[in-house]
């Protein structure tokens, strides 16, 4: 699993059939700076902490035929914790 902040939302004006409802987001990971694009089912927004896992188990959380989703935000991380 990966933590990171929500740094932005990538939009698209077309996407492929199969990619279930939710938002590209990018995250910036924390400790190194980079940043990848996750898909997001929570509606998390700008500036949230977020876990993110990647791979097959990112694909594998949705029902039916897995979309081609290879980083998944799966939880949002309390600032008070």
């Amino acid at each position: 699993m990966i933590s990171g902040t929500v740094v932005g939302q990538v939009w698209s004006t077309r996407r492929i059939d199969g990619i279930p409802a939710g938002a590209f987001l990018e995250v910036e990971v924390d400790g190194s700076g980079s940043r990848l694009v996750a898909f997001d089912v929570l509606g998390s927004g700008v500036g949230e902490h977020v876990l993110v896992t990647q791979g097959s188990v990112a694909a594998s959380w949705f029902t039916g035929t897995p979309p081609p989703v290879d980083a998944l935000i799966i939880g949002s991380i309390d600032p008070t914790g």
